[in-house]
């Protein structure tokens, strides 16, 4: 195994960083909105031994997929949305969410039968006191399916690269995922995929993968590694079986390993860890971005290891921007 020392100049650095704007990507998953009720607890309800909370404040967030959608427009991207709502108000909030933050949602499908995926969190005095999900997850019907297929494929000579992001919600069907690995390949396009374990065989022959240690570790069926031998041997594997041309596996707090031909392992750079919510979904929209920008593997992964460095230091899911990076690099890597 090779342990990188050496990092990237600011120069590259900002290189990368200036084409961003330049880059497309198609965003494909399981969407979904995250509701924040927030409010005061003054009181226990008379009627059970609950706390009532007062809310003075309601707000919507981009989430699932879409908070993937959400980090590559932060960082100057320009994105291009695949997945499906219900034909419900919750929907239209949706397609509302995406237009303000300029992504293109045309390629968002309504589904009558199922509603859109809401995840409400009710907080007071910063406690999540509940969470309650109004989803749906059994498969998309066929023709649902066909209908997502068939905008990508109209769609293609708007996309530099296909990112999919898997919450196991129905919508990415083994179907729907060896489609647009076929459709990406025959235009040769980038396809990276951010998995749930149970799916890694669906993502036979997209370019890269992006499994943190847990999901590795369960597609193995495994308790734990025991050594960064292990680790190497586990991603070599999966790279073959699933013929793509590298991983990247994810690591949290001990930043994160490359497989191509040999194993590269990289150290967090994060300064502080307060919220690790959705740091994976900033690594994998910068990582893209950076590769489709001219980005070695290596300097993609670099790149995406500062910007996860900066969304752990920030409370709740959050993305980073192109500024917050060079910043990050002039306080820490220099």
């Amino acid at each position: 195994m090779e342990k990188e020392g050496k990092m990237i100049s600011i120069e590259r650095l900002e290189e990368i960083l200036k084409k961003f704007d330049e880059v497309r990507i198609a965003v494909v998953g399981d969407m979904m909105l995250d509701e924040y009720l927030i409010g005061k607890v003054n009181r226990i309800s008379p009627e059970a031994p609950v706390p009532v909370v007062n809310i003075e404040e309601e707000r919507f967030v981009l989430g699932g997929a879409s908070n993937v959608a959400n980090n590559l427009r932060s960082l100057d991207g320009q994105v291009l949305v695949f997945g499906v709502v219900g034909e419900d108000d919750n929907g239209e909030k949706f397609i509302n969410e995406l237009q303000e933050k300029e992504m293109d949602s045309s390629g968002i499908v309504k589904d009558k039968t199922r509603p859109t995926i809401i995840k409400s969190r009710v907080l007071s005095q910063g406690q999540q006191l509940l969470r309650l999900d109004w989803e749906k997850d059994t498969e998309i019907s066929r023709d649902i399916q066909d209908k997502i297929i068939e905008n990508i494929e109209k769609n293609i000579d708007n996309m530099d690269a296909i990112l999919i992001s898997d919450y196991n919600k129905g919508v990415l069907t083994e179907y729907v995922s060896g489609r647009i690995i076929d459709i990406a390949k025959k235009y040769n396009k980038k396809i990276i995929v951010d998995p749930k374990p149970q799916n890694f065989r669906n993502y036979k022959g997209a370019t890269s993968m992006t499994p943190n240690k847990k999901e590795i570790l369960d597609y193995f069926g495994l308790k734990k590694f025991n050594s960064e031998e292990e680790i190497s041997k586990s991603m070599a594997k999966l790279k073959e079986d699933l013929k793509l041309d590298y991983v990247v596996l994810t690591r949290s707090e001990e930043g994160f390993s490359l497989f191509d031909t040999e194993h590269k392992r990289v150290p967090t750079v994060a300064r502080e860890v307060y919220d690790v919510t959705g740091a994976g979904d900033t690594f994998i929209s910068t990582l893209l971005l950076s590769l489709c920008a001219g980005a070695s593997l290596y300097e993609a992964g670099v790149i995406a290891n500062m910007a996860s460095g900066i969304v752990v230091a920030k409370i709740g899911t959050a993305t980073a921007t192109k500024e917050e990076i060079i910043e990050f690099f002039h306080d820490e890597m220099e």
